[in-house]
């Protein structure tokens, strides 16, 4: 076994990731997140009885692997194990609250491709593990945790959950009112080979939409591979080929969407957000006239936002920032440019799926064409590009790049923005300026990446 130390960081912003069947993404891992799980829940409830925990996974062939280490390991802590295959990550959220779980697992990594995976860690409440739980777990898992193993008649049991699939479509539908259908709609689905690849075209069917479906045969191997909401062109040709009047691309876990129109043009976050904030308003359902985004929505977002009356917040890049302040705020929209899109009333996190009902409703309701429906305002020029830098080192913090950020933000003169952040899983330092003027931009831009890289190059 590997050694593990417990200065070693293993919860990112999005649960645990990193190369299948290589630390830490190894059976033996899994085995321990799931027994040091078990022991800090258990030990949140005061030694209270441990009832169950929910385990779903993408299509990723070392899920298998996974699946099977996680529930040996709540099991050996006296949890019974509830098991339901290929599902959405939002699906096990929800999952875990209405089944009173202690804990749920989605084993995914989203996006990347099939030879990573990763943990997500949800509570009885749908929503992802506070960060100070995430962090008595990992103080744990390096740990000797044999004495904590349960007496052989107090072994938990595993089993299958054969309506899981079922129940999700069935909270998906209550997202849309009684009689809603998508009858007259031809709607192209794009899975991305990923979890999503028997619910999507499913739930879409029994709504009468007419379904084609591409990216719903997975192998194991193939999850995001050409498909899917980070590689729309098979979608676009598709949608256009087949005279379609909507495409839906998610992606590995679903919990993302984005949308191609009628042309074959794509549709992002930022304009899925701003399509459903100004319904909402119009309906009356958007609480606070608020929509919660990241630093990364474009500002033309923001400025739609604004001339209808309604205000946009700022959270760091990350959906779990986006759900916390929402939380905080009482805020039932928010999301990412990206194509998280978190509708509170509905579900704990994004969901792919159901913003992609929302937005089917929206251009059924209206009559219009997509494109005209979801393109509610012209984004600004956006330019992003990247600084690589010596792992340790420290370019943000150099008087130089702090005086060059102040400079290209001066330039602006309130009529466009910088955002330069440090990544938080590689050594580069991220660029990103937009305004009204293209070449000010990639000017700013160039200017602010030539300074960064001097001071990367100097030490």
């Amino acid at each position: 076994m590997m050694a593990m130390s417990e200065a070693i960081k293993y919860f990112g912003t999005d649960g645990i990731r990193g190369k299948a069947n290589q630390f830490p993404m190894t059976a033996d891992m899994a085995l321990r997140v799931a027994m040091a799980t078990a022991i800090v829940l258990r030990d949140a409830r005061n030694g209270g009885h441990m009832d169950r925990a929910i385990i779903g996974k993408d299509t990723r062939l070392s899920g298998y692997m996974l699946e099977q280490a996680m529930s040996a390991g709540f099991v050996a802590m006296g949890m019974d194990v509830i098991l339901v295959g290929p599902i959405p990550t939002p699906g096990i959220a929800g999952l875990a609250r209405s089944l009173r779980a202690d804990v749920g697992v989605m084993i995914s990594a989203s996006h990347n491709p099939y030879t990573d995976n990763g943990i997500k860690l949800f509570g009885p409440d749908g929503f992802k593990l506070d960060d100070s739980i995430e962090q008595r777990i990992e103080e744990m898992i390096g740990r000797d945790l044999s004495a904590d193993l349960v007496s052989p008649e107090n072994l938990g049991k595993a089993s299958r959950l054969d309506d899981a699939l079922g129940r999700y479509i069935e909270s998906l539908k209550r997202s849309l009112p009684r009689h809603a259908n998508f009858d007259g709609l031809k709607v192209v689905v794009d899975a991305a080979h990923g979890a999503a690849y028997k619910v999507a075209p499913q739930i879409l069917w029994e709504l009468e939409a007419e379904v084609v479906s591409i990216g719903c045969q997975p192998n194991g191997r193939n999850i995001n591979e050409g498909f899917g909401a980070t590689h729309t062109a098979a979608l676009q040709r598709a949608v256009v080929e087949q005279g379609a009047d909507i495409g839906i691309a998610l992606d590995g876990d679903a919990d993302r969407l984005i949308v191609v129109d009628e042309g074959g043009d794509v549709i992002d976050g930022d304009q899925l957000m701003a399509s459903l904030a100004l319904s909402m308003k119009e309906k009356g359902t958007l609480r606070g006239d608020c929509v919660v985004a990241t630093v990364m929505s474009n500002l033309g977002l923001e400025r739609i936002l604004l001339e209808r009356g309604l205000k946009l917040l700022r959270t760091p890049v990350g959906d779990r920032h986006v759900v916390e302040k929402m939380r905080e705020e009482g805020v039932n929209l928010g999301g990412e440019q990206s194509g998280h899109i978190i509708l509170s009333d509905h579900a704990t996190t994004g969901d792919g799926l159901l913003a992609a009902l929302q937005i089917l409703s929206l251009v059924k309701e209206q009559g219009r064409k997509a494109n005209a429906v979801l393109n509610q305002f012209t984004p600004l020029p956006q330019i992003l590009k990247n600084v690589r830098f010596e792992k340790g080192g420290k370019p943000m913090q150099s008087e130089a790049v702090k005086e060059a950020i102040a400079n290209a933000q001066s330039k602006f003169n309130g009529f466009g923005r910088v955002l330069v952040r440090e990544s938080g899983t590689e050594p580069l330092i991220r660029v990103m300026a937009e305004g009204d003027d293209p070449v000010l931009v990639e000017g700013v831009v160039n200017d602010l990446c030539e300074v960064i890289e001097k001071v990367a190059r100097s030490g």
